[in-house]
């Protein structure tokens, strides 16, 4: 909460001064009238004691904390379950914010809250509150709290917002926590190789370069790799560091990720995966927003951009054009030749019938499951092939060094 010097008068003519805590200047001027105060000068400070006692050191490593911490997924989505629950419950909207101000534990999403309710209490919707915070609050959940707004069902609203962002939250864990064991595997064995060429493998050299004999290719070839590690790491590393460089810079370029968001899709089992990953994030979201009454072509604005992928995201632009211009749903996206068959199908079938929400949800639902299922065959099939990998990369280093040392027992020999 901002904190604030003041000077002022009180009910006795006397000069008085000191600091104080309140949501605004406006605020804080209502604090002052109210204990007598008449105020002459009142500034906003960067930190500062405050009637609460809170020292400016305190207030600037609250400060520190909020600048540096992020809202996560998680914290965002207990919040809005709580929030849904307070306002179920009856409670004001700005009474509930308070009570969620006073609950939520990270710093910077705290005082988030805290800056909505002052913004709501001097009179903005709750919707445009939020929209002077888009990186915490995007445009699918500031869209479904202004059409929670408009139809009177807020805490409804709040409700799914909160079983949507749950569900993402979720699916991101699971595919985050199968990756972990196969990314700290890479890790190991790319630094265990790293100890080899760079420490073992020069000392064991030297000795064949003593001997001044023929050396076969696949130990000259480990030798110069081993060289080139342990006396030019420097330049390894550049050149490792400029092409990462160029990588990105391309794929962030228009026609740059066009490219590879295309040749990402065609590659064998991560495009699949991609793919169906897309296509639950685009039915779920979609279902999500139509159920909270939010236009179908505002809700086409908004799931464009949660695919992840242009060459997706064109096919969706394509598809609100069509829906515009009055066809229906399924019929470009089937043109389009991004969506699977079943897909277009299902959702030809729920716009038939009237139950294209359902109908979304279901697709959802099933290829959530297939994401899970299938990217714990694929983590379950890394394991050998790194272990395998690692196997060979050894096996090319014994060999190395095993084949000059056969060769120098037969010259002693």
């Amino acid at each position: 909460m901002p904190v604030f010097a003041y000077k002022g008068l009180n009910s006795a003519g006397r000069n008085v001064s000191g600091m104080l805590d309140a949501d605004n200047e406006r605020h804080a001027k209502q604090l002052l009238r109210r204990d007598g105060i008449y105020p002459t000068s009142l500034k906003e400070t960067a930190g500062g004691g405050s009637s609460g006692g809170k020292g400016g050191a305190a207030g600037a490593a609250s400060d520190l904390r909020s600048s540096m911490q992020r809202v996560s997924t998680q914290d965002l989505a207990v919040a809005t379950r709580q929030l849904a629950t307070l306002v179920h419950a009856g409670i004001p909207l700005v009474d509930s914010l308070a009570a969620l101000v006073d609950q939520t534990e990270n710093v910077k999403l705290k005082s988030i809250l805290g800056v909505v309710k002052q913004d709501i209490n001097e009179g903005a919707s709750f919707a445009d509150a939020l929209t002077k915070h888009p990186k915490v609050f995007n445009s699918l959940y500031i869209n479904m709290i202004r059409a929670g707004e408009q139809s009177g069902a807020l805490d409804i609203v709040l409700s799914r917002l909160a079983d949507f962002t749950e569900s993402q939250n979720q699916l991101k864990n699971k595919v985050v926590s199968t990756l972990v064991y196969p990314v700290i595997m890479l890790v190991v064995s790319a630094i265990v190789v790293g100890i080899l060429f760079v420490f073992v493998i020069p000392k064991i050299t030297k000795i064949f370069e003593a001997q001044k004999v023929a050396l076969p290719f696949l130990t000259q070839a480990l030798i110069f790799v081993a060289t080139a590690a342990s006396q030019y790491w420097w330049l390894c590393i550049m050149v490792v560091a400029a092409l990462v460089w160029a990588f990105n810079k391309y794929i962030n370029s228009k026609s740059g990720r066009v490219k590879w968001d295309a040749f990402i899709l065609k590659v064998p089992v991560i495009g699949p995966l991609l793919r169906m990953l897309a296509v639950s994030r685009f039915t779920r979201t979609l279902a999500t927003l139509m159920s909270s009454g939010v236009p179908l072509l505002a809700s086409f604005d908004i799931v464009k951009n949660v695919v992840g992928n242009t060459i997706l995201k064109e096919a969706i632009e394509h598809a609100r054009e069509g829906v515009k211009e009055g066809e229906s749903i399924a019929a470009p996206l089937k043109r389009s030749g991004q969506f699977p068959p079943i897909v277009t199908h299902m959702i030809a079938t729920g716009e038939k019938t009237g139950q294209l929400e359902e109908m979304l949800t279901n697709i959802a639902t099933s290829y959530e499951t297939q994401v899970d299922a299938k990217v714990m065959a694929l983590t379950s099939i890394m394991e050998p092939i790194i272990i395998v990998m690692l196997g060979g990369v050894v096996a090319c280093v014994v060999f190395a060094i095993i084949m000059p040392m056969v060769q120098l027992s037969s010259f002693a020999g």
